[in-house]
């Protein structure tokens, strides 16, 4: 699993592999107006893309993979990404 977060700088799916954020410009009319989707990340597990929230990007809501066969429960942390502990 990627634990380190890799920043892409120009948009090229074919470039996301796990663990691969690529921020959106002019994001803010996608998705929620108060927690619009601003980036799309490669889950670190299994690098199925996704949409993140700002709040998932700041890391004060976690992210699950939306993935058929992968259910990776992460946080972004400055440059890096924390698991969820189980309980």
């Amino acid at each position: 699993m990627q634990e380190d977060l890799q920043m892409l700088d120009e948009w090229i799916p074919e470039q996301m592999e796990p663990g691969t954020l690529f921020v959106l410009d002019n994001a803010a009319p996608m998705g929620d107006a108060r927690n619009p989707f601003v980036a799309v990340l490669a889950c670190p597990k299994c690098g199925c893309l996704g949409l993140i929230t700002r709040a998932q990007y700041y890391g004060l809501e976690s992210m699950i993979c939306g993935g058929d066969a992968c259910s990776a429960e992460y946080y972004l942390r400055d440059d890096e990404i924390e698991y969820r502990k189980p309980h």
